[in-house]
């Protein structure tokens, strides 16, 4: 601004140089403040951009850790998803191989089972045709038995003071659906022995004979008013066996080559059983 003394041409005084001096170092204090102010935001700024940019780079860092971590267990879960695939398709191939296994088990057994049920066919056909040569074998060799026994019966019985004269043709008996049959039956006027024939003689044959003999004259009435015997004829049977016959009071004849012979004790005491 231009003074009035200026204007008429004055030289400054020092008074006014002195305030010149104060304005200008006021206004470079201003400036040297305004500066520093400056300075000090602008380093403000800095440090703050440094520190976010430290903090970005932190956070970078942090990101680039974890996306590094997500990585490897993203190849760590692919690892084991390939490796839960190649269990899968192995557990697969064996389910298939146990199930083809299975299946050639079941054929197996089912062929078994096919050989089993044929070798029971041909076993029951084996033991029918077995059953039906012991049958005839039995009855044919049966026969032969009470041949041999009807033939030498009545002079044996004479011989134990049993006068029977003769044998009867009737040795069986049917009535209600029921039969009731002797394989020999030799009478007289006041005696019957009944025999029972077997090829072995074992002991629940005299059993069977003895309870049978209970029932004899519900079966032959007429013969109610007679002494009814028993007698038990075998080819062979264990000394035992025949004791045991002797003993429940039947007469006890073996079979021996082509004829036969009663082989009680000689003070024997038949037994009436009717």
């Amino acid at each position: 601004m231009t003074t009035t003394h200026e204007a008429q041409g004055e030289a400054p005084t020092i008074e006014r140089l002195r305030e010149l001096t104060r304005n200008i170092e006021a206004i470079t204090e201003s400036v040297r403040e305004l500066r520093e102010s400056q300075k000090e935001a602008l380093e403000q700024q800095i440090e703050e951009t440094n520190r976010r940019a430290q903090e970005t780079n932190r956070r970078m860092k942090e990101a680039d850790r974890r996306a590094q971590e997500t990585d490897r267990r993203m190849k760590e879960t692919d690892r084991r998803a390939q490796e839960t695939d190649r269990r899968m398709q192995e557990t697969d191939r064996r389910m298939k191989e146990t199930d083809r296994r299975a299946q050639e088990t079941d054929r197996r057994m089912q062929e078994t089972d096919r050989r089993m049920r044929e070798t029971d066919r041909q076993m029951r056909e084996t033991d029918r045709r077995l059953k039906k040569a012991e049958d005839l074998f039995t009855t044919q060799w049966g026969k032969l038995m009470e041949s041999l026994v009807r033939g030498d019966l009545v002079k044996l019985l004479a011989g134990r003071d049993v006068r029977v004269q003769g044998l009867a043709r009737d040795t069986l008996k049917r009535r209600g659906g029921e039969s009731y049959e002797v394989d020999i039956l030799a009478v007289n006027g006041e005696e019957i022995v009944a025999v029972e024939v077997k090829t072995t003689l074992r002991p629940e044959d005299v059993r069977r004979f003895r309870s049978k003999l209970g029932r004899f004259k519900e079966w032959w009435p007429e013969y109610r008013d007679r002494k009814v015997y028993g007698a038990m004829a075998f080819l062979q049977a264990s000394d035992h066996v025949a004791l045991h016959a002797e003993r429940q009071g039947f007469f006890v004849i073996r079979a021996t080559g082509d004829s036969a012979s009663i082989v009680n004790a000689e003070d024997f005491e038949p037994r009436v059983f009717a």
